[in-house]
């Protein structure tokens, strides 16, 4: 099942790419040189073996508030945002801890933060993106697109960080209906404003290196970008984020948006389970609560269930 690969590969991804993270090119490869070996869910840097980061925590946040009211509440999927983060999790982006604890209404605590700051088109949006992606890609690209945008923005004051999480939304809708989202992606591109579709079409372009990169791969564009390339470049889940990872810097989202794009493309089959069995997502401001895959893929079963027409978000409903 796709929507449970596109869900267990983003957090796969996170929780590989964790002890890594901020570290130099290759370091994966290094410790770990012949695919398929074992160990690779190592731990370190103050996560244990298998645990996901503030990435997957936030991303069943997502979820679940999906899954509670069969659609986009916005207002309860900020609440569940800031309980997360007023519990102390071990990793918290800087921007998204300062929109969060802000004391701001949730309509406006990201808009604030960019007003005064200027600055807030880091990847958060991004690595948070599976279960929303998997949940609205049965109602088109406008709606998935449009709902991407809205997610993104209740953290994330600049339109960069909505239209980069609302290409990958569409990308993930693609894969799941069994179609090449790199194909894909000159349509997609045309769906995004047009003040952001310039940068976006050079970092997801064929010839594009992550190497060329001008920003530090926690931003929105390298990320994506990133993601992107080790999709295209490789032949199967494991590889790409295999290559995710290797890329050194931010390296547990980068592997996580990977994840998903591959997840989606090559299947939940494709997740080697020496990586699956490991994975463990603690969530903070829940108590003890901790999922493990089978609680992610009923979380991807739960994402797909049949939703009524009705609660399709209007196509122009967006920041």
């Amino acid at each position: 099942m796709t929507a449970i690969g596109t869900i267990l590969g983003s957090a796969v991804g996170d929780a590989l790419g964790a002890p890594f993270e901020f570290g130099p090119e290759g370091a994966f490869t290094r410790r770990f040189p012949a695919p398929g070996q074992g160990g690779e869910m190592c731990g370190g840097g103050g996560w244990d073996p298998g645990e996901a980061t503030d990435d997957t925590q936030m991303t069943v946040l997502v979820g679940e508030s999906l899954i509670r009211h069969g659609r986009l509440e916005l207002p309860d999927m900020f609440d569940r945002f800031r309980r997360w983060a007023a519990a102390d999790p071990k990793d918290i982006g800087l921007q998204t801890e300062a929109v969060l604890t802000s004391g701001d209404p949730w309509d406006m605590a990201a808009a604030l933060h960019f007003q005064v700051n200027q600055r807030a088109a880091g990847n958060g949006s991004l690595m948070r993106a599976s279960t929303s992606a998997v949940f609205f890609a049965p109602y088109g690209r406008d709606a998935t697109m449009s709902a991407a945008r809205r997610i993104a923005a209740l953290t994330h004051g600049d339109r960069a960080a909505w239209e980069g999480t609302a290409i990958l939304h569409e990308l993930i809708r693609v894969a799941l209906l069994g179609h090449d989202p790199l194909i894909a992606l000159p349509d997609t591109l045309d769906a995004v404003h047009p003040d952001h579709r310039a940068r976006y079409a050079t970092v997801l372009a064929a010839d594009w290196h992550p190497d060329r990169a001008t920003e530090f791969n926690g931003a929105v564009w390298p990320c994506l970008g990133s993601a992107v390339w080790a999709l295209r470049t490789t032949d199967s889940y494991e590889d790409a984020v295999r290559a995710a990872i290797d890329l050194g810097g931010d390296t547990d989202t980068v592997a996580a948006v990977t994840g998903a794009l591959a997840g989606a493309v090559h299947g939940e089959g494709a997740l080697p389970e020496r990586w699956t069995e490991a994975l463990h997502v603690p969530l903070p401001g829940w108590g003890e609560r901790v999922l493990r895959a089978a609680e992610l893929a009923d979380l991807a079963r739960r994402l797909t269930a049949e939703r009524p027409t009705g609660n399709r978000p209007a196509r122009d409903d967006r920041p």
